[in-house]
């Protein structure tokens, strides 16, 4: 047996329950599935938090993986566009995301499992990036076991791949609101429409790119593997986003890179 399992399930096993954030990601999933295998049904729960900012794929992921895995699951709501701290999207938006569906979840778990501890995805990997989101998972008390085994986000798509969860290699897929530049106010409307022209772009092949919002133009990364590919298909694209609200369709020459807007903090 994996020895990343091992601990993981001795980790569950130390707590009357569980209550896990699942995002439809490898990292939540994993979380959820593993203290599915260490504790018992009853007492090992996901919480999908269904808000604006998570794909409709995502939601349906998550569920989905739930189903597969005999996982108990609710679905909650965060709400967090409701935060103005949230909405006007500064620097440390993550955090206040995170807050909300914390917040939420804290209410879910004293209503309903008092003796239960909240869970996230968060691992050793995360450490090394600018992560707001890990001072709120801090801050409302939400364990994060696969960071405390050590696990890096190899080692979760290890794991992952070894236990046959079908999420293994799925693509990075962080909330929508990361599409936006800090400071560029965040609606329900702008949200859905990062989310269509990231669906056109899957629909064209590309799983694992970001379609970044900056006003009536779109910016366009995918691996830098796919760029050609790209080229090829973006008159295509080009119009499809026309069709749904972007003047303008730009391919980032670069490719995909993670955070890529954080490098504009204090700039």
């Amino acid at each position: 047996m994996n020895q990343h399992l091992i601990e993981l399930k001795s980790w569950f096993t130390k707590h009357k329950g569980v209550l896990t954030a699942l995002s439809g990601g490898v990292d939540s999933c994993l979380v959820a599935w593993a203290a599915r295998q260490a504790l018992p049904k009853e007492k090992a729960i996901a919480l999908i938090g269904d808000s604006p900012s998570l794909k409709r794929r995502d939601l349906d992921i998550a569920i989905e993986f739930c189903n597969q895995h005999d996982i108990h699951y609710a679905i909650i709501y965060p709400n967090e566009i409701e935060d103005p701290n949230y909405r006007v999207n500064p620097e440390d938006r993550c955090f206040w995301c995170k807050s909300s569906l914390y917040t939420v979840m804290g209410e879910f778990r004293e209503k309903n499992y008092p003796d239960f501890i909240l869970a996230n995805g968060n691992n050793k990997s995360d450490w090394g990036d600018y992560r707001p989101g890990l001072k709120a998972a801090d801050k409302y008390h939400s364990y994060s076991p696969l960071a405390d085994c050590g696990m890096t986000k190899e080692d979760i798509r290890n794991l992952a791949r070894e236990a046959g969860l079908q999420v293994w290699d799925k693509p990075a897929s962080p909330c929508l609101s990361s599409r936006f530049p800090y400071g560029e106010l965040i609606t329900v409307d702008k949200l859905a429409l990062v989310e269509k022209a990231e669906e056109i772009v899957a629909n064209h092949g590309f799983m694992d790119a970001r379609v970044r919002y900056f006003g009536s133009k779109a910016k366009i990364e995918v691996p830098q593997f796919q760029l050609s590919i790209l080229k090829e298909k973006i008159n295509t694209i080009t119009k499809q986003f026309a069709e749904i609200g972007f003047n303008e369709t730009e391919i980032d020459e670069e490719g995909f890179v993670s955070g890529k807007l954080n490098r504009l903090i204090g700039k």
